[in-house]
């Protein structure tokens, strides 16, 4: 379910709605705005049934968490090699839907005019027993995902 969109982005999509978008518009494009540990170590969504592959540009870097100051130039350096224009849909992913959202926010405001938030992120929140990856997120909707 899409949510309203806002002046600051076009709004958010579950995982699910995401991966029905990706699978209907070879134009839509997924960026990964985790950190390069967390691609390696907890996995990443795999495009490669649908002939494509996600961009991963870092919103923050690891370990300091610090704003990556080049996110816009190398997201539409990626937009760009995949062939998006400012006007085709682009979907951010992070661990939970908070560091996508301000993607977006951020890729509006650089013109481009399609930017959604994957909410619950890759992973989703925390379980009962303080674990993510089971309740929530991609991983936990039974996408296509991989680990390195």
């Amino acid at each position: 379910m899409v949510s309203s969109p806002t002046l600051q982005y076009a709004g958010d999509v579950t995982p699910r709605e995401a991966w029905k978008r990706l699978e209907a518009d070879p134009r839509v494009q997924l960026i990964d705005v985790r950190t390069t540990a967390e691609w390696n170590f907890v996995g990443l969504p795999d495009l490669a049934p649908l002939g494509r592959q996600v961009h991963c540009v870092e919103w923050q870097s690891f370990p300091t968490g610090a704003p990556n100051p080049e996110f816009l130039g190398q997201a539409r350096a990626a937009l760009d090699a995949a062939g998006a224009g400012q006007d085709g849909p682009v979907l951010l992913l992070c661990r939970s839907g908070a560091r996508s959202r301000a993607a977006a926010i951020a890729l509006t405001g650089a013109g481009y005019q399609a930017c959604f938030n994957v909410s619950e992120g890759f992973e989703g929140d925390r379980d009962g027993q303080g674990h993510r990856g089971t309740q929530g997120g991609w991983k936990a909707a039974g996408l296509p995902w991989r680990q390195n």
